[in-house]
């Protein structure tokens, strides 16, 4: 081979490569990757409801791992998509054998001006967006009222755990959150499906959920439905006076049985204060099913360590009916990447 043919071959390599090289700049300019996750680890005493009476080591809120990201597509609109994983940090299994690995939320979807639409597994029009009424985010074991006693007659799908109710999370489902308008917004879950696993229902599951944010005002109504005929319905407010805030629930969930139907009725209210670096909560919850009624009450504080760390004291009293009140309390660090 000539000596220009050689110089010819190696600036076309060159040129390609560039090109490569130019390419994959360019999208990486225009999508991105995200790893995230939480982890949580407390020693506790339990309260015999959600959590075992005795002293344990384990996570009180959640742990996950998550991969996210979007894609942009030009004229306002992007890919996303998202796969999320949760796990126990005392011994590193997934939360429950019978759940799926990517039992957090597993979608891919289009957003842009009309909002965003996602279709896959996760949380329903409910569910993903009540925990802003309740101090503890609907999620701790140990002190949240609301974990303990919203939508307790109420699974999302009563099977989808490999045939385990799975209480927050739709599979097969498309989910949708619009825009905020003058304050409003509206998300809204569905599947087409109905549920083919034994002694099923037919009806298509079913939620919706309209908000309003305006200053430090909050509300939200929603109501749910699953392929079984179970439903809920849900009022939260909140209110939010500088570093103080104050919120309340209202959740109605009925069990659609085969001889005859449960009710559950939950009322919370809550508090937070931002007292220098340290957040204050606290909580009263009550729940009624039939003639049975239980109350819940509870206290915790949040000191942070850094941006992403902070370590929290909970300490919750709960009162089941026709029985003496049992006392939980723990003592957690919390770290988010």
């Amino acid at each position: 081979m000539s000596r220009s043919s050689v110089l010819s071959s190696l600036r076309a390599r060159t040129l390609a490569l560039a090109a490569l090289s130019l390419a994959a700049v360019s999208a990486m300019a225009q999508s991105n990757v995200t790893l995230s996750g939480t982890m949580d680890i407390a020693a506790y005493r339990g309260n015999g409801y959600n959590t075992a009476k005795g002293t344990q080591i384990g996570p009180l809120s959640r742990s996950n791992l998550t991969f996210s990201g979007n894609e942009d597509l030009g004229g306002g609109l992007a890919a996303t998509f998202k796969l999320s994983t949760r796990f126990e940090t005392d011994t590193g299994s997934t939360e429950l054998t019978n759940k799926p690995f990517w039992h957090g939320e597993s979608t891919v979807g289009i957003k842009g001006g009309f909002g965003h639409i996602r279709v896959g597994r996760a949380m329903d029009a409910v569910t993903a967006n009540d925990w802003a009424y309740d101090p503890w985010d609907n999620f701790d074991r140990l002190a949240s009222p609301a974990w303990s006693f919203w939508h307790y007659n109420y699974a999302v799908d009563r099977r989808s755990n490999n045939g385990s109710a799975e209480y927050f999370r739709m599979s097969n489902g498309i989910f949708y959150d619009s825009p905020t308008y003058g304050g409003f917004s509206l998300s809204v879950s569905g599947s087409p499906e109905k549920a083919t696993a034994a002694g099923a229902g037919q009806s298509k599951p079913l939620s919706g959920a309209l908000k309003y944010a305006e200053g430090g005002f909050s509300a939200m109504l929603a109501t749910g439905r699953n392929g079984d005929g179970d439903t809920v319905k849900f009022l939260g407010l909140k209110q939010s006076f500088g570093p103080v805030a104050v919120m309340g629930a209202y959740d109605i969930s009925t069990y659609k049985g085969t001889l005859s139907n449960s009710t559950a009725h939950a009322a919370t209210m809550g508090a937070t204060w931002q007292l220098t670096s340290v957040l204050l909560q606290a909580s009263l919850g009550r729940q009624s099913i039939g003639d049975e009624v239980n109350r819940m009450a509870s206290v915790g504080a949040r000191l942070p360590l850094s941006k992403r760390t902070y370590i929290y004291t909970n300490l919750s009293h709960y009162k089941p009916h026709a029985n003496d009140g049992k006392l939980g309390y723990g003592v957690g660090l919390n770290h988010s990447f």
